[in-house]
């Protein structure tokens, strides 16, 4: 049998629109403008952010005792199944003094887990916590801690007044920028925005992912029913297992 006749196809380009096309509005009827050839010889311009000095290349000269450890959801709830003591284990760990950081957000997130967590809730309204206030909105906190570490401090009066303030009790708040002359250490909150003095203790891979693109903030997480600590300085603390 013979082969069988294909129809030649006609025409087969793509249908363009006119420029007259009335579908077509003023800004498409124009013609593109050529983009302008940068001269290679110019300087290029870039922004490069500015590291804080008290780090020595990967080593933060800000970490000292006491220790302030910013706690996340799940690192009290595995200390709980661990049956391990917070403020002691830490302590075991770092063989110095610990304070353990607790934020608002983490603090509604405990809360929010209902009568299953009542545990936890009480620890973490431990008064040897230290409690530190939140301004952002949501309770999602892996996002608050990740900007406490990695934010620097600025001071200009709109963000003392609007951000950086520490809670003397419960029904009296100082704002920071009123008292110049006190010791930075009695603003944990502000000590943490200028000098990276924050170790945080989690659990969470994707928390942990994040915190270790961050230069200078060691992380504490539970390993063989104790706590350890990654990125820190072998002269500190316990030996590492």
């Amino acid at each position: 049998m013979g082969k069988q006749k294909k129809a030649r196809k006609y025409a087969t380009m793509k249908r363009m629109l006119s420029l007259r096309d009335q579908r077509l509005k003023e800004k498409d009827r124009l013609k593109p403008k050529k983009k302008e050839k940068k001269d290679p010889s110019a300087l290029k311009e870039r922004e490069v952010p500015q590291h804080p000095s008290c780090l020595f290349f990967q080593y933060n000269t800000q970490l000292g005792p006491p220790y302030h450890i910013l706690v996340d959801t799940n690192f009290i709830n595995f200390s709980i199944k661990a049956k391990l003591d917070l403020v002691q284990s830490m302590m075991d760990c770092l063989y110095a003094k610990c304070i353990p950081c607790i934020t608002d957000c983490v603090m509604a997130e405990i809360e929010k887990l209902g009568q299953k967590y009542r545990v936890a809730l009480r620890i973490a309204k431990d008064p040897r916590f230290e409690r530190l206030p939140c301004t952002h909105k949501g309770t999602y906190a892996d996002d608050c801690l990740v900007q406490r570490v990695t934010q620097e401090y600025c001071s200009s009066p709109q963000c003392l007044a609007q951000k950086y303030f520490s809670v003397t009790s419960e029904s009296t708040r100082v704002l920071s920028h009123k008292y110049p002359g006190r010791s930075r250490r009695s603003h944990p909150d502000l000590v943490a925005k200028e000098h990276k003095c924050y170790i945080v203790a989690t659990v969470d891979r994707d928390l942990k992912r994040r915190i270790r693109k961050i230069p200078g903030v060691p992380i504490m997480y539970i390993s063989n029913h104790r706590y350890n600590i990654e990125r820190m300085p072998d002269d500190y603390g316990a030996p590492r297992f």
